[in-house]
């Protein structure tokens, strides 16, 4: 993986890319999108089983790192994106969906969950989008009110990613007034009464998405993440993380969609001679190249400074996201159009790629509030 000698990794780090690549290149893994939820489902006891899932937590209970690493998280997500959307997946949402009890949960819902995350015995989800609720994340509707030592919850969540397979949900719900200040993060299990999934959404990528049904379902005041009216800080704090590493996702994908077209460049003949021997052909590469480099180098600051310095970093992992995932639309685009019609034929590697990345402009903040973002701290507003 290109960038590794840079400055932003330690030799650890190294270890640990390449051992994942190593692995990535002899791992049998079910990886059938007409079959979602069993292909993540099986990729979360391959990655478990191998010891990958430990970047998902903190060293306490056996991660990788003392602290939730973002680079070691950001390098894993690169090479997954590389071989496979669902792999990505699979790996990201057993961060996501566990990193609020990682950073504040406390020591009960630690010990009781994180464990079982690093060694796949426990699924996990991010329940925090609802219907007017998606990238104005403090207009949720979903109520928590409290009831002696328990919480009751009530609402629908919907674009949760492993809903239906999920063992455990973070459930963001209001438990005070309006806007941010009121909400609250939870630990919910699935298999509390109820707590039901509900419709299944399908998409152009599949993976196991859908809505979360929440009935009068009663939640112990002990699985409350942190304080109540600490949900959005916790929300923010969780997706200043990993939005770097949506970002790293992008190269993956791009990475991967420029080494096919260079493959294809190389080998097909047209007039006479190879589709490489055409100007506008290395005029292509040449572009994609640099979209795949200058997103690398924004992700890996990103991550570089999320983990050196320990505070927020909201403007750069905004501008990681951003770009990177515009850069490998972009890529994957001029990757379809260099493969002609096999680049829109079912079962080539260039179309799969074209579909898996598109989302990644939308979900995590989509990217017109990733300019917002960095606008504003810019002008200090």
């Amino acid at each position: 993986m290109s960038g590794l000698e840079l400055p932003f990794f330690d030799e650890e780090h190294r270890a640990f890319s390449a051992g994942l690549e190593r692995w990535l290149a002899q791992a049998d893994v079910l990886d059938d999108e007409r079959n979602a939820d069993a292909s993540c489902r099986a990729w979360v006891r391959a990655l478990a089983e191998a010891g990958w899932l430990r970047a998902c937590v903190p060293g306490t209970f056996g991660g990788v790192r003392a602290e939730l690493d973002a680079r070691t998280i950001c390098l894993a997500r690169e090479a997954l994106a590389y071989r496979s959307a669902l792999a990505d997946f699979a790996f990201a949402m057993q961060g996501l969906g566990s990193a609020p009890i990682a950073l504040f949960g406390n020591a009960e819902l630690a010990r009781r969950y994180l464990p079982n995350v690093a060694n796949g015995r426990c699924v996990t989800a991010f329940a925090l989008s609802e219907r007017e609720a998606g990238s104005d994340v403090a207009a949720l509707a979903t109520r928590a009110r409290r009831d002696g030592d328990a919480y009751v919850l009530d609402g629908e969540k919907t674009w949760i990613s492993n809903a239906g397979i999920a063992d455990l949900y973070v459930v963001f719900a209001r438990t005070g007034g309006d806007g941010a200040r009121g909400l609250t993060a939870f630990a919910v299990d699935a298999a509390t009464a109820g707590c039901s999934s509900g419709k299944r959404i399908e998409t152009m990528s599949p993976h196991p998405l859908g809505t979360l049904r929440l009935e009068h379902a009663r939640v112990a005041a002990s699985r409350r993440i942190g304080e109540e009216g600490d949900g959005f800080k916790i929300a923010m704090a969780t997706l200043d993380v990993f939005r770097s590493t949506v970002g790293a996702a992008a190269v993956g994908f791009a990475r991967r969609a420029l080494d096919e077209s260079l493959e294809h460049a190389r080998s097909r003949r047209l007039f006479g001679a190879p589709l490489a021997a055409l100007q506008l052909t290395q005029a292509a590469i040449a572009t994609m190249a640099t979209d795949v480099d200058a997103s690398a180098l924004l992700v890996h600051r990103a991550a570089w400074m999320k983990d050196v310095r320990r505070g927020r970093v909201s403007r750069e992992s905004a501008m990681a996201k951003w770009f990177a995932t515009e850069a490998a639309g972009r890529v994957c685009d001029r990757a379809v159009q260099l493969f002609g019609g096999r680049g829109v034929t079912r079962g080539e590697v260039v179309e799969r790629l074209y579909r898996d990345v598109r989302a990644l402009r939308i979900y995590e903040g989509a990217n017109e509030i990733q300019q917002i973002v960095i606008a504003k701290q810019l002008l200090e507003l």
